[in-house]
């Protein structure tokens, strides 16, 4: 198959082969991105620490310092780049997918990927996720490029980099689907749901290769809980809930309060947070994984676990809102499995003499998760797929519902992403309409039928017009007008004189979708655009009347 035929079946918003081999090489173009980040970061860390992320083996002055050279070099790194390619994260890749099709700026990514593996090797409470995702959309979006794909397509391609970044992260393929279909394209098209999870499968199984197949929360052992557990399990989505509003409410204030300070002194105050709370509470730096450890060792230390989880919230707040670069994920999952741990000291009177406490901590994570980010069924399977337990679904659905409805209702909660996007002034709302017809590539629908005449000469016009089909479209190009439709004016026709109307027509390149089009002629709503080959702007491939795209959205209601 050429790559013309490759690039016009993908226009069509259908599922294809080709689509789900672009997504598996998608998926690991991704993973092998996350491998490289993550073997480094564990290749540093093994110079200075026993453990990956266990840093209250380290003195105390190297506790302090280590946050404070990471923020400097981070900033100095940014700098170098330019500041305006610092936008980072899980918020602007849903922005970059919304509005630019996935395309993601290079020097964005190169950012992402030092900033994230330096703040992880220094012990910021920062996630890997988040340096997942943005690479992982990232490596789909060249793959897209390199090959001139339909935007659409490009678009597909980028939710399949996001699956196998957070697939890749998490070793959870299942919710990493979700995850996207949930929170980042917040919709379900089977077209696109197929390559997608085919994506999300080639993430995990390429870093499953490499670091092997257990999950983060494999040490925790999981209890079936009896029916007398669930009122109280409803109690505790409620608090999980309103702990999930004051997190979002208190990071988006901290964002909100040092705008006005400039890059360099914000990372620098972020290194002096992190590393003054690594001086008083080691166990509250890195990822979130050091405090499950100690949550699944230390259960009954009431004491530890408040302060560790006090410690690691105030620390994450930090370093997010003042701008490390890092996800959020993996932060809150260790906040939940903590203040589940916390909660299971009450639960232990409802069935004496049971360790509740691992189950508990699970049920935390889930809660928390669900409600910080407004994605309840990523949360579900992810609870699902990191305990292998069908036991804890039931109660996990309990505590999320609570969460979620909590948070949602009585507080008023929004995903924190979304939030973060307002902030930063970057749109990812998109019009009905203008969704549909993102999915269809231009190609796909343009009328590859017409005549085109490189001539101004109106007898020359006239003949042509007269010699070509009524329905075949007569495109003319002259230097100083450029292409233009050339009809007959049916209001000024008699059968002695024949006046010809012209209709500006604005180029489109062969990878645009009907929503390009659609942009171009909403406004006057008429008119056409002619398309060209997206190597050769001369090469004309066929024109797109707004009629057709008026058809369309009112006749495909497969796409709405």
């Amino acid at each position: 198959m050429s790559l013309d035929t490759l690039r016009r079946r993908l226009a069509k918003p259908k599922t294809s082969v080709q689509l789900c081999l672009l997504g598996v090489c998608a998926g690991l173009i991704a993973a092998i991105l996350i491998i490289l980040f993550r073997l480094t970061i564990i290749f540093i860390q093994s110079t200075f620490l026993d453990s990956p992320d266990h840093f209250s083996q380290l003195p105390e002055f190297q506790r302090v310092a280590l946050p404070v050279f990471a923020a400097l070099l981070i900033a100095l790194f940014a700098n170098l780049t330019g500041f305006r390619h610092y936008r980072l994260g899980i918020p602007f890749v849903i922005h970059r997918i919304k509005h630019h099709y996935g395309q993601m700026p290079i020097w964005n990514t190169a950012n992402q990927f030092f900033g994230g593996a330096v703040a992880l090797i220094s012990g910021f409470s920062v996630g890997r996720e988040g340096p997942s995702v943005h690479m992982g959309a990232t490596g789909a979006s060249i793959l897209a490029e390199r090959l001139h794909l339909p935007m659409n397509a490009s678009r597909t391609l980028a939710g399949c980099g996001v699956a196998a970044g957070i697939a890749a992260s998490f070793n959870t393929p299942l919710a990493a689907v979700i995850f996207v279909m949930e929170v980042v394209l917040r919709e379900y098209k089977i077209h696109i749901f197929v390559p997608i999870m085919l994506a999300a499968v080639t993430g995990a199984l390429a870093t499953q290769f490499v670091f092997g197949a257990s999950s983060e929360l494999a040490l925790i052992n999981i209890t079936p809980l009896s029916f007398w557990h669930y009122p109280y399990l409803i109690i505790c989505g409620v608090i999980l809930g309103a702990v999930a509003f004051s997190f979002n409410q208190n990071l988006m204030l901290i964002i909100k309060t040092f705008k006005p300070l400039s890059m360099l002194p914000r990372l620098l105050l972020a290194g002096l947070i992190a590393g003054l709370i690594g001086y008083m509470v080691p166990q509250a730096m890195g990822s979130g994984m050091s405090a499950i450890t100690i949550a699944v060792d230390a259960p009954e230390n009431i004491q530890l676990l408040t302060t560790i989880l006090i410690a690691k919230l105030l620390a994450t707040l930090f370093a997010i809102g003042l701008g490390i670069p890092g996800g959020l994920i993996g932060p809150v999952i260790g906040l939940g499995v903590v203040m589940g741990t916390l909660m299971s000291f009450f639960a232990q009177f409802i069935t004496p003499g049971v360790d509740v406490s691992g189950t508990y901590g699970v049920l935390g994570m889930a809660g928390l998760l669900a409600a910080t980010l407004h994605a309840p069924l990523a949360a579900l399977t992810a609870v699902m797929e990191l305990t292998s337990s069908h036991e804890i679904i039931v109660p996990a659905m309990l505590v999320i519902s609570a969460a979620y409805v909590t948070a949602l209702q009585v507080f008023g909660n929004r995903s924190i992403f979304l939030q973060q996007l307002d902030f930063q002034g970057l749109p990812y709302q998109v019009s009905p309409a203008s969704e549909a017809l993102q999915k269809v590539g231009i190609m796909d629908d343009m009328d590859e039928h017409f005549k085109l005449l490189y001539s101004d000469d109106k007898d020359q016009i006239k003949e042509t017009l007269g010699a070509v089909n009524s329905q075949t479209p007569l495109i003319v190009f002259d230097e100083e007008n450029g292409y233009r439709l050339a009809e007959y004016d049916l209001n000024l026709m008699s059968d002695q004189n024949m006046n010809i109307s012209y209709i500006p027509l604005q180029g489109l390149s062969s990878q645009a979708t009907l929503s390009d089009a659609f942009d171009v002629l909403k406004d006057k709503r008429s008119g056409a655009v002619y398309i060209y080959n997206q190597k050769d702007n001369r090469q004309i491939m066929g024109i797109l009347r707004w009629d057709h795209i008026r058809h369309i959205l009112t006749t495909r209601n497969s796409l709405l």
